[in-house]
């Protein structure tokens, strides 16, 4: 079994030149550049986890009949490495994602990874790389890991070989207009049914919003929203990311975790930073016609979705094909400024990290 000591370093012959570096990372934007490595660690039935390589960053060679191709097994995960306050290097409840990565495994049929392992993957490609961080104020190095099935096998079974991966990509502003707060379009199509696959990260999830959040960019609207897939009715989740309500009483509300919305570790950790703020928090369902009301009445005070790429969000309108609202002045509310600070300050080293969450790396 490989372990986190045990990688194999591969020269690169022709690393990125330090000019060109520099202007990619003056304005690196989200998810189009790409740095010099990436690891690489196999996975066979008779050998379990080997072969743990950090080298150059380049194409895969796959079968055409690799399962991956053919039957979608694969899985991802998505966090960020920060230049903490003092010029370290520090990781976001990796342990989180490691274990959310191993849940979607399970529920594609695919091999788990050990955490250490997972976490050794993005030592070594942070320390292989760390000269890729984004030179703008607030940039960081978004990190995915990410496993395929690679047997060349055209039978429905899961497969007997798999790859696993690290790719990093230095990441300014997700949003690329630079709102004060996003518009939402609400879908008519559904994110995830009962039983299926939606509390996984696997990219079928993806492929199939990708249709409604472009009708959602055409109709002029940042994000789409998704419904549930029973009544139509509940809130669910954004494209992305999770969707947090805030209301005058001091309530903070979010949907359940119902086997349908992927549980986000900014979700998570947000809901333990309300709590210490005193307020009360719900992890609850919640309409879309109730949402509409209270946001017409005023009880509904704000609106915000979160996620790893985006942090927090606030949203200011919400749209479908016959009306729309505005949640409150229709910027971003005071709590939802507050919640998104603590947060950034607690993943850059600007305040005490009284939860464990941080990972130095340097």
């Amino acid at each position: 079994m490989a372990t986190a000591a045990q990688f194999t370093r591969l020269p690169h012959p022709a690393p990125t030149a330090a000019a060109d570096r520099a202007a990619v990372l003056a304005d690196p934007g989200f998810g189009k550049c790409f740095s010099d490595h990436m690891v690489c660690i196999d996975w066979s039935e008779d050998k379990g986890w080997h072969n743990p390589v950090i080298g150059p960053r380049g194409p895969i060679a796959l079968d055409p009949a690799a399962s991956v191709l053919h039957y979608a097994q694969e899985i991802f995960e998505g966090l960020k490495a920060y230049r903490t306050a003092d010029g370290g290097i520090a990781l976001f409840r990796p342990e989180a994602n490691a274990a959310r990565f191993n849940a979607s495994a399970r529920r594609l049929a695919m091999p788990e990874l050990p955490e250490d392992l997972f976490i050794g993957a993005i030592r070594e490609l942070v320390a292989a790389d760390s000269d890729w961080f984004p030179t703008v104020e607030g940039g960081s190095l978004y990190l995915r890991p990410f496993m395929i099935a690679t047997e060349a096998f055209l039978g429905v079974r899961p497969a007997k070989e798999y790859k696993f991966l690290v790719i990093a990509s230095p990441a300014g502003n997700y949003f690329k207009s630079g709102a004060p707060a996003v518009s939402i379009w609400i879908s008519d199509y559904t994110r995830a049914a009962p039983g299926g696959t939606g509390a996984a990260k696997c990219g079928g999830n993806y492929a199939a919003s990708l249709v409604p959040t472009a009708e959602a960019f055409a109709n002029g609207h940042d994000q789409v929203l998704f419904l549930d897939a029973a009544e139509h009715k509940w809130i669910e989740e954004l494209g992305g990311m999770n969707l947090f309500f805030v209301f005058s009483d001091g309530t903070l509300r979010t949907p359940a975790l119902t086997g349908t919305i992927l549980p986000g570790i900014t979700r998570d950790s947000l809901l333990q930073l309300a709590r210490e703020e005193g307020l009360t928090v719900q992890e609850d369902r919640y309409s879309l016609d109730q949402w509409r009301a209270d946001a017409a009445s005023g009880h509904l005070v704000e609106t915000f979705a979160c996620g790893t790429a985006a942090v927090v969000t606030p949203v200011g309108k919400v749209a479908d094909r016959t009306s729309e609202f505005t949640i409150g002045s229709g910027g971003p509310g005071q709590l939802t400024q507050k919640l998104r600070a603590r947060l950034v300050a607690i993943q850059r080293g600007e305040a005490p990290d009284t939860h464990g969450w941080v990972t130095r790396l340097g």
